[in-house]
């Protein structure tokens, strides 16, 4: 299969122009959108939707117990799938958790959210990804700059820009607490970076991302290009939705207040995983689905 979208082939990075419609269904049927045609307008735009209040108090506080249940319960384990930060046993990540944690699994499938998805991504869907994200307060470790689609396209063989991110804020947000920061307008470039991916990179990259990391000249261009950088900010149980090749980081947290989310990857049924193509060999199942690759239940 033709690569599109070639990264990691040379030591110079390049920027080239995105190749894929960023909503998939024909903007025509609008008024058929599960959202507002300027919450359609803004995403396109932007390559990312903050909605606040999407949750419930009750179903926000379920969702904080439910990740604090599990890493407690994942404290003393040895997986895989929990990822640790790289300078101390601190829980990082729990990977899986939509397909290993029934709880979690209904968030999937939550139908509000499965409409959104269905309607940017023209198609049925299913998890490509899911995890809990932990940033605790003094501690939380930050995350490099990086586009999610140059990792699942040279590691994994996502084809094409077909799966959108979503990311449940369960604390609240704030400008200095290591938040999401985004580049607006960056969905429409890609950067192909520079470097080789040896097998087995999700080991190191789980903790601390270094390939696929941007060149700093290539993020200040689409920082300018894009007008800055945005700081989603606000109460637990909003979502952010952001585009799978909007570039994006966060900072450490070094304050009193921790941010935790929860992450799901929504991926087309009809943008199936293929070689990756790095030429490697595949990611494991809980990184990248593939053997699980089956529609959402509450899909269309």
């Amino acid at each position: 299969m033709e690569d599109l979208y070639p990264s990691r082939q040379n030591n110079k990075p390049e920027i080239l122009k995105r190749k894929d419609p960023v909503i998939h269904t024909e903007r025509s049927k609008d008024n058929q959108a599960p959202i507002s045609k300027e919450q359609l307008d803004s995403y396109e735009r932007n390559g990312f939707l903050q909605i606040e209040n999407f949750f419930s108090p009750q179903e926000v506080t379920d969702m904080q117990n439910g990740i604090f249940e599990l890493q407690d319960s994942s404290r003393d384990v040895t997986s895989e799938k929990v990822i640790r930060e790289p300078q101390s046993e601190e829980i990082r990540s729990i990977f899986h958790v939509h397909n290993d944690d029934n709880y979690f699994k209904q968030v999937a499938n939550d139908q509000r959210l499965l409409d959104i998805v269905n309607y940017l991504l023209g198609s049925d869907v299913y998890i490509h990804q899911s995890r809990i994200n932990y940033k605790p307060e003094f501690s939380g470790k930050e995350f490099d700059w990086h586009s999610d689609f140059e990792t699942w396209h040279v590691e994994d063989g996502m084809p094409r820009m077909r799966a959108v991110s979503l990311s449940i804020a369960l604390s609240d947000n704030y400008t200095f607490n290591g938040p999401l920061m985004l580049i607006p307008g960056s969905h429409n470039y890609y950067v192909s970076c520079a470097g080789e991916t040896p097998d087995d990179n999700y080991k190191d990259s789980l903790q601390k991302q270094k390939l696929g990391v941007p060149d700093h000249d290539s993020l200040r261009w689409l920082a300018d290009q894009g007008g800055g950088i945005s700081v989603p900010t606000g109460k637990a149980g909003a979502i952010t939705l952001f585009e799978s090749n909007t570039m994006h980081g966060s900072s450490g947290n070094i304050t009193p207040y921790s941010r935790n989310n929860l992450f799901m990857v929504y991926n087309s049924v009809e943008n199936a995983l293929v070689r990756p193509y790095s030429g490697g060999k595949e990611r494991p199942e809980f990184i990248a689905v593939r053997e699980g690759a089956a529609m959402l239940s509450g899909s269309r």
